[in-house]
């Protein structure tokens, strides 16, 4: 079997598994009579560690492996669960999605939880998109609100987290997000006093965040990173989405792809709001978008501290907070 693990340095966030793991959960998987052909280490994400494994069939699987429970922060608990639960609840984009061939969370094999999943279509957007001139991304993006859209119009019954905990309030459901970000930063060595002064301010302003009383279902990572589209297409067109393990219920108006569509006004962007229609414009939308931000920066600040160590766009990201604090 070829064996290709990513070489990384000794303090890198993401750990290797070793060739007789690899070996041990394809047959656990698949039946102890498997030999892999080749199972290789992919370069995508800074969270869960992903492999493409070949068994010898038509088509290669994807291997991915969770962080040791020792090295999840509370912000990010135990989302390889919270995925493999929020599965049922993404069928109107089921088509676009990997199926789930084997999960394994008894940790008998290696200590992280693992799943097998089947191989997507098309290639990484951030890759493929290259190949077009950046004017003719926009039908990209429409589709991008497309699929968020349908995402969105999933009600549930509760907020919070998929797999639990769960409110009945958004603002509770809120809070405990943001508590778990400073409890995170903390554990990172990072300063986490601006986003307890943000916890207080919600608990503050708890009635702009009850106008909120139909929990969603939000994607909470969906963006160009973790979508697939096709290599050969007039125009860029997606084949896939993944990655949906920090999915949650709560207010539209606060998932990722509703952030990351509101940057950059004026581009190709824009289009997103073609196919997803307007979010309300209320001075009190206005406000929650504020808190939505500070979380959204506040967890990039913790992915960037991960990833890179203290860099600009961990100090960035205290500059940025302390100015929509400034708005609240």
């Amino acid at each position: 079997m070829e064996f290709r693990p990513i070489e990384r340095a000794p303090g890198a966030f993401q750990r290797p598994i070793t060739e007789e793991q690899a070996l041990a959960m394809c047959r656990r998987a698949f039946g102890a009579q498997v030999q892999p052909v080749s199972v290789v280490e992919l370069g995508y994400g800074s969270y869960n560690s992903t492999y493409r494994v070949d068994l010898g069939t038509d088509r290669p699987v994807i291997l991915r492996v969770a962080p040791e429970p020792a090295r999840q922060s509370r912000a990010e608990r135990s989302l390889m669960r919270n995925e493999h639960a929020s599965v049922p609840y993404l069928a109107p984009i089921a088509a676009l999605m990997p199926r789930t061939l084997a999960a394994d969370f008894t940790h008998e094999i290696i200590g992280r939880d693992y799943l097998f999943q089947t191989l997507l279509d098309g290639v990484p957007a951030p890759d493929g998109l290259a190949a077009y001139p950046r004017p003719e991304w926009a039908p990209f993006f429409r589709q991008m609100g497309t699929i968020t859209r349908r995402i969105h119009a999933v009600r549930g019954d509760s907020f919070g987290w998929v797999a639990g905990p769960r409110f009945a309030r958004w603002c509770d459901a809120y809070i405990s997000l943001l508590g778990d970000l400073a409890a995170a930063l903390d554990d990172a060595g990072l300063d986490a006093s601006d986003i307890r002064e943000a916890i207080a301010a919600v608990a503050l302003h708890a009635e702009i965040f009850d106008e909120i009383t139909e929990p969603r279902l939000l994607h909470g990572d969906l963006w160009n990173a973790n979508v697939m589209i096709s290599p050969t297409a007039a125009e860029p067109t997606i084949t896939g989405v993944c990655d949906c393990d920090r999915a949650s219920w709560g207010d539209p108006a606060a998932d990722w792809s509703i952030y990351r569509a509101g940057q950059r006004p004026g581009t190709e962007r824009d289009a997103f709001w073609d196919t997803y229609g307007t979010l309300p414009t209320t001075s009190r939308a206005a406000q929650r978008a504020r808190f939505y931000q500070i979380l959204h920066v506040g967890n990039l600040r913790l992915e960037e501290h991960r990833r890179v160590g203290k860099s600009e766009g961990v100090r960035a990201s205290y500059r940025e907070v302390r100015a929509l604090l400034g708005q609240l």
